[in-house]
């Protein structure tokens, strides 16, 4: 997957592209990242590229030509342009999903008070990461990235991206490592036993557990199973005050 960042502030990614799993990925040709200094495309001579807001209004937007001429260099008919604003819809894990499916994403980092409305002629999305607003869309942006870099074939452990939460639509189970007891807090037994049946039970029912007890919103999207739907009642049960 080929990925383009245009933003003001470059180095900023730095760090992030240098560290982790993006950076094995991109190693391991995985991924291609670069990052688009929009004041490269700037058409004025001290490399402006904001300007006041026609009609009035407090604070800069980002201006139109320079985000247009990096767009149009950048763009193939493979690419996917994203801008990561407040009023774009809210990123999950499905989309996360899609997004790693594609071939080419521009990702356009947003600052001062956003940008000039005909942009969005050009870009094939919004995304927002959360209803509030922050002082610079390089932070969106990383969060998008990594969620979606990790699902591009190869750069993980497909088992280890299957046993994420949200990744099949619910939360995962509670999981331990060692030591066995410390201080008095210890990993349950079951999960010590080495009944690989029993222990997948288990997982089922404290994943079904979790998810009923801190997202029950995503039970009522989520197409149960009939198996599911009986380990839930039996959470339900077993949470009821005795």
């Amino acid at each position: 997957m080929k990925i383009d960042i245009i933003t003001i502030f470059p180095e900023v990614f730095n760090d992030f592209l240098g560290n982790s799993i993006i950076k094995r990925a991109i190693q391991n040709n995985y991924l291609a990242v670069q990052t688009i200094n929009l004041r490269d495309y700037s058409h004025n001579i001290h490399l402006k590229v904001d300007d006041t807001i026609y009609g009035g209004g407090s604070g800069m937007l980002m201006a139109f030509p320079p985000l247009y001429d990096a767009i149009q260099a950048l763009k193939t008919p493979l690419s996917k342009v994203i801008y990561l604003s407040p009023q774009g819809k809210v990123f999950k894990q499905n989309k996360a999903k899609k997004l790693a499916k594609e071939n080419h994403l521009i990702f356009i980092c947003g600052h001062y008070e956003g940008l000039d409305a005909r942009v969005l002629q050009l870009v094939d999305e919004e995304i927002s990461i959360g209803d509030y607003v922050l002082t610079q869309g390089e932070l969106a942006t990383m969060v998008v990235i990594d969620a979606v870099a990790r699902l591009v074939d190869g750069v993980i452990a497909r088992t280890s991206v299957e046993n994420d939460s949200l990744f099949h639509g619910l939360l995962k189970q509670d999981e331990y490592t060692k030591p066995e007891e410390y201080q008095g807090f210890s990993v349950p037994e079951i999960l010590l036993s080495g009944h690989h049946e029993n222990i997948k039970a288990y997982n089922e029912y404290q994943a079904l557990k979790n998810t009923y007890l801190k997202r029950p919103d995503l039970l009522r999207k989520k197409k149960l199973t009939s198996e599911q739907k009986k380990i839930l009642n039996q959470v339900q049960e077993d949470l009821k005050p005795k």
